[in-house]
């Protein structure tokens, strides 16, 4: 298997990344997420949100939503945003819009639902996930992505 970082993660496919977050120790992924690699991983991660967009569950979903992830450099947070409009997925390190949804989580949960290694709603329900804005959405962002399983 493939080690955790954003070489290995640029060159392999969803369900490879999804079956490497499930074998990769917790302790070892929240290691790299809160070094020099954090940034690359991130952008690597929210960079292939377009290609798995499911419009067709989007249907005229018009959203804003902002990923605030925690537990970066000096307590600081990265937040990216993907905007959902006319049938289409956009993303940007550099969030301009004001979000329907704002979903606050650390690294390691962030990675865990976008790899399919996790229950997003368990983990809105434990704390896990911090939600603010449409609680709806949230509940189904999931649907509108093709998450892969490990």
């Amino acid at each position: 298997m493939t080690e955790f970082n954003p070489e290995s993660l640029a060159s392999i496919g969803p369900k490879e990344f999804a079956q490497l977050v499930k074998s990769t120790p917790d302790s070892q992924i929240a290691e790299v997420m809160a070094g020099d690699a954090r940034t690359k991983i991130l952008d690597e991660v929210f960079n292939r949100m377009p290609q798995l967009f499911r419009a067709e569950k989007a249907g005229s979903t018009s959203a804003v939503i902002h990923w605030i992830i925690t537990g970066g450099a000096d307590g600081a947070s990265d937040t990216y945003e993907t905007v959902i409009e006319n049938g289409a997925c956009t993303v940007t390190n550099k969030p301009e819009r004001d979000p329907k949804l704002a979903m606050t989580m650390d690294p390691l949960t962030f990675l865990k639902v976008v790899s399919g290694d996790g229950n997003p709603m368990m983990m809105f329900m434990t704390g896990k996930i911090k939600a603010k804005g449409d609680l709806a959405l949230a509940a189904n962002v999931a649907k509108l992505f093709d998450i892969p399983k490990a």
